[in-house]
């Protein structure tokens, strides 16, 4: 029994002190998202991102987030004899988990972080020219990747820059990976 009611009063002991390195809040913002491709010549493709972000720590910290994103990519065919244009925009669930270092005081620090992203597709999208087959439609539907960036925190607002790489091919087909610059604004609950 004492071992329970130690574990308890260490776990309430370890919440508290925690609460005070925890802060909740919302983003959202605009990302340049292209698909790579040997077989085309592929352009950026302006989308969104909205949802949750939290943060553990202080100066070293863990920055779990859930957004939803829409991203995709545009393409043209490289060959003269072929015309080929297509577009697919995907509607994404991204989870990524990343770790960072603060720079500065409470109320202004500069950020830098890293770390792993799941991005699972909800919806897709495409529009291709007549003369394509099916191969717009094989899109995997989970793809891995990473995020890298920094940022700035003033009080409660804060913005960051990232760039995320994909690790694992969104389509089988065509298409290699995906990769996006995104700009986002948030306001820290609490």
């Amino acid at each position: 029994m004492k071992k329970y009611l130690l574990s308890a009063v260490l776990l309430i002991a370890v919440s508290i002190s925690a609460k005070a390195q925890f802060s909740l809040g919302v983003k959202g913002g605009v990302n340049f998202s292209k698909i790579g491709s040997d077989n085309f010549s592929d352009k950026n493709l302006t989308g969104y991102q909205a949802g949750l972000f939290a943060r553990l720590g202080n100066s070293l910290y863990l920055q779990p987030e859930l957004y939803l994103s829409g991203t995709g990519g545009k393409f043209e065919s490289n060959d003269n004899n072929t015309a080929f244009s297509g577009k697919v925009r995907f509607t994404n669930l991204n989870v990524p988990l990343l770790i960072g270092k603060s720079f500065g005081e409470k109320d202004l620090n500069f950020r830098v972080m890293a770390g792993p992203i799941y991005t699972y597709t909800l919806d897709q999208s495409t529009s291709v020219s007549n003369n394509v087959g099916n191969a717009f439609n094989d899109f995997n539907k989970s793809n891995i990747g990473f995020q890298a960036g920094a940022g700035v925190d003033i009080g409660s607002i804060t913005a960051d820059l990232r760039y995320e790489g994909g690790l694992t091919k969104v389509s089988d087909s065509f298409a290699k990976r995906q990769n996006l610059w995104a700009l986002s604004v948030g306001f820290k609950i609490f």
